[in-house]
Formats: structure tokens, sequence, C-alpha cells
């Protein structure tokens, strides 16, 4: 199933932004004319079967892959990556620990 499905029931809890990058998956008309509606700019690339693609920021669409890299490398720390941590406070202490050493590496 596409993803542009499931972020329609988080478009409540979209903090202000002046663009949405997202992959192939958010590709839908009724998406991007929700985002247009709210003032948000998408920047996401046409799904192949589209019979006429619509142009994206190109640059900024690199971007999105050094924040996907960062979640990967998060994702690494076991406990991170199963939340072993019960409290919201704690859980963040050790996201914020494991991003510290992987930015020094």
């Amino acid at each position: 199933m596409s993803d542009h499905k499931g972020a329609r029931l988080l478009f409540d809890q979209l903090p202000p932004a002046e663009t949405l990058i997202g992959d192939r998956g958010y590709d839908s008309n009724g998406l991007r004319d929700a985002l247009s509606q709210r003032g948000i700019k998408p920047c996401i690339p046409s799904t192949k079967n589209r019979k006429q693609a619509i142009d994206y920021d190109k640059t900024l669409y690199k971007q999105r892959h050094k924040v996907e890299n960062m979640f990967a490398k998060l994702k690494d720390w076991r406990r991170i990556a199963m939340r072993y941590d019960r409290c919201a406070h704690t859980f963040f202490a050790a996201i914020c620990i494991a991003a510290a050493v992987l930015l020094y590496l």
C-alpha cells in the first residue's frame, strides 16, 4: 500500500513547514492538493507510471538521503531500535547520546 493514504491521517499533527520532502510512495494528486491548501510545497518525485512527470527540487531531495542515513545508523543501536527505555525523556537522551557518538565518528 502506498504511503500517501496514511499520510493524510497525520495532517493534523503536521508542524508548520514550507516544504514536505517525500519519496515516490507519497506521489498522488490528492496529497499534493492537500499540501498546497496548507501552503506547503511538495518535493516529491513522480512515480514512474505517471503519464506527465511533475517537477521537483532535485537538490533539496538529495538532502533527504542524509536524514535517512542518520536514522539507519541510529537503528544500529539496539537500545534505540527496540526502545528499551520506558520513559520518553530517557529514550530521547539515548537518541542524543547515539547521535553525538555517530556524528563524532
